[in-house]
């Protein structure tokens, strides 16, 4: 695979790479770069947070990049997730684990990395030291967002204000070459990269893919309001929902005659497509047959041309994705100890 090949595929689906430059010289000097994506154990996973990552985790190891995925299980306990239950999270964590197995990362060149086990390095604490340090208050507090927290909710838990700061560590301690995370983690990387500078530290290349929009539409103008989340379940499709359940949450979901905002053609961008390389619609005859589309361009310009109908789409998108999950499902009925556990936890 040379330079160009490698350097698309890191690309594909994403929102934003700081830098491009930076990142075709890594790919030129090294074979084998490393990455790093962090996720809180917060809860059931879904496919906008599990599949969307779990195709670009396997995008970069096929180009040749070692993922260290990192269990930010004290990073939620700050988050008040699970109530704050740290042997909770760490199931989470566990389960964590599982699910990105079951979606087929790559074992060999996946390490998965419990935040309390890089809090145990004394070397940690004098780097989150170190970040602190080389940061404004209020460098901090415009990072707060990244926790899906505002500052009326951090001036209530100082604890909330550490968390920047953990997060900027955490690369630094993983010692990767690209931080990679969805796009509303963005100031978490720009914090990482400023604060290099300022030490002298290797500066991180930070890659965003997108977050997937809700099921239900984008509701009120709070933007956690128009995402996927796993705390509202008509909101989102879990990674081992069943056929029927995926079935009823994607006839319900929001399906615009437009692409921004359709959680539906965004699933299809950025789950199917990059997985199948394709979509078959079923359709009677009467209505102009099936149609059989090989790139997400072509089913975008029909969908937006209105010679598809959000009908017959969604019925596509919902047996398609239910085959995908299938390997999912088969995953935790053979290894269902950490699922188990969390729900009996949860």
């Amino acid at each position: 695979m040379d330079l160009e090949e490698r350097l698309e595929l890191v690309l594909h689906n994403t929102d934003e790479v700081v830098t491009e430059d930076e990142l075709k010289e890594l790919l030129l000097q090294k074979e084998n770069p490393s990455a790093y994506i962090g996720f809180e154990p917060s809860g059931l996973m879904h496919v906008g947070q599990g599949m969307v990552c779990a195709e670009k985790i396997k995008e970069l190891q096929r180009v040749g990049f070692t993922v260290k995925i990192l269990l930010a299980d004290w990073h939620a306990y700050i988050n008040d997730k699970l109530g704050g239950d740290i042997d909770t999270i760490k199931v989470c964590g566990e389960y964590i684990k599982d699910c990105f197995i079951a979606m087929g990362v790559d074992k060999e060149k996946t390490r998965f990395i419990f935040a309390s086990e890089l809090m145990d390095r004394m070397g940690y604490w004098e780097r989150m030291l170190r970040v602190a340090k080389s940061n404004t208050v209020a460098r901090i507090k415009r990072a707060v967002d990244i926790m899906g927290r505002d500052m009326e909710e951090a001036e209530a838990d100082s604890s909330m204000l550490i968390y920047p700061s953990l997060q900027a560590t955490d690369i630094f301690e993983l010692g990767v070459d690209v931080a990679y995370a969805g796009i509303d983690q963005r100031r978490a990387h720009m914090l990482a990269r400023d604060t290099a500078d300022k030490l002298g530290w290797p500066k991180p290349i930070a890659l965003h893919t997108p977050i997937l929009s809700s099921l239900k539409g984008e509701g009120r103008m709070d933007s956690s309001d128009k995402k996927m989340s796993k705390s509202d379940p008509e909101s989102c499709i879990f990674v081992h929902d069943g056929p029927e359940e995926i079935r009823e949450k994607v006839n319900k979901a929001y399906c615009p005659k437009e692409v921004k905002g359709n959680p539906i053609m965004e699933m299809c961008r950025y789950i199917i497509f990059p997985n199948k390389n394709e979509l078959k619609i079923e359709r009677p005859e009467k209505w102009g047959g099936d149609l059989h589309y090989d790139s997400y361009s072509e089913l975008e310009e029909d969908y937006l041309e209105e010679r598809l109908h959000p009908a017959d789409l969604k019925k596509a998108v919902a047996g398609t994705l239910s085959d995908m999950l299938n390997p999912v499902r088969e995953y935790f009925n053979d290894n269902p100890e950490n699922y188990e556990e969390l729900k009996g936890r949860i």
